[in-house]
């Protein structure tokens, strides 16, 4: 055995008599308890969350939310938020607004929409999109003007972006892409057996959409020409809200709580310990914490730094299997997802970091 790794037992076994388990969970957000929250989003320090009852903000990591309702609509749902340079937009049931200071103070900006109820909102380049049951709309200029943006009549339910690619999920129509911002529009249903879809997200070049009860979360690698309905650990049910980054996607269900995967969704674990609604509407990622929005419980919060950094095997939890993955990449490993400490070696330091965590559980 390499003098190094017999080094490393050593002091496995040295760390092993005085580490104790802790357990990482969902934490219940103050200022949201037992409310309806619908959706989320972040500009710079601060989160936001929407709901029934209006926007909601928070400024301390997502610690605690006040309402954020100044020229918002608070008499009814909250449902979107978008970000661009120099804004922040909510998308509610009487049409989009418009904050210039984080979300202190609002304004209207439905100029142009025949319809105000909206149910998502998307900032892609220099343009605004906003979809509800009267179809797509544009904004050009930040909200100053909207303009049909096709699928007139269609109730039109998400919206994300590829590039300069659209993609939209509606209600009984399945899912539609646009290459022209809009103008025309075609139907991508190649795949899919769900014909509603409340949730869609783009994470790189792959899409992920949530589709009806009795389906699940689809998956397309070539720009929606193909989808593929996804197993390995996610449950059937309806899906309304995702997000991702870098390393994870992470999927919410309404009615079986929260599922993420480390490998663009071949493989999915469950991370519901400490929540206590598990019928989730929105997710989102702020910082190193992942957020939940629930149709009761309001939000709550999960460190994401378990899922991206130490859980090398992707199981959930930080224990043995970790360990194996870590020896097997011992030694030089530049860029890799063992050297938890970036120094482009794998070695006695890594089980350092790794045995501080050790026992946490999603």
């Amino acid at each position: 055995m390499h003098p190094s790794i017999v080094t490393a037992i050593a002091t496995l076994s040295a760390v092993f008599a005085v580490t104790s388990s802790t357990h990482a969970q969902w934490i219940q957000a103050t200022g949201t308890t037992n409310l309806n929250m619908q959706s989320l989003g972040s500009r710079g320090s601060y989160a936001f969350a929407g709901g029934a009852t209006g926007a909601y903000r928070s400024a301390d990591l997502v610690a605690g939310f006040v309402a954020s309702n100044s020229g918002n609509d608070a008499a009814g749902p909250t449902r979107g938020f978008a970000t661009d340079a120099g804004f922040i937009y909510t998308c509610t049931s009487q049409g989009v607004f418009r904050s210039a200071n984080d979300g202190a103070t609002w304004i209207s900006k439905s100029v142009g929409m025949t319809t105000v109820l909206c149910h998502g909102i998307v900032h892609v380049q220099s343009k605004l999109f906003v979809t509800g049951p009267a179809g797509v709309f544009r904004s050009d200029n930040q909200g100053d003007q909207w303009t049909a943006a096709g699928l007139a009549g269609t109730d039109v339910r998400c919206i994300t972006a590829i590039d300069s690619t659209l993609f939209v999920g509606t209600n009984s129509l399945g899912i539609y892409k646009s290459t022209n911002w809009g103008v025309t529009w075609t139907a991508i249903n190649n795949g899919l057996t769900s014909t509603t879809f409340r949730a869609i997200e783009a994470k790189g070049e792959t899409l992920f959409a949530g589709g009806q009860v009795g389906t699940g979360v689809f998956r397309s690698t070539d720009l929606g020409a193909s989808w593929t309905l996804l197993g390995g650990g996610l449950t059937s049910g309806s899906y309304r809200g995702f997000a991702s980054n870098g390393s994870l996607i992470v999927a919410g269900s309404f009615g079986a709580g929260v599922f993420y995967s480390r490998n663009n969704g071949t493989n999915w674990t469950a991370i519901n310990t400490g929540l206590t609604d598990l019928q989730i509407f929105d997710l989102a990622i702020q910082g190193d914490t992942l957020l939940a929005a629930t149709n009761t419980k309001g939000v709550f919060r999960f460190p994401l730094s378990i899922l991206i950094d130490r859980d090398l095997d992707g199981n959930g939890c930080i224990g043995g299997g970790d360990l194996t993955f870590l020896f097997g990449a011992w030694g030089s490993c530049t860029n890799c997802v063992a050297d938890l400490d970036g120094d482009g070696v794998v070695s006695a330091t890594d089980i350092a970091e790794l045995l501080a965590h050790w026992g946490e559980c999603g």
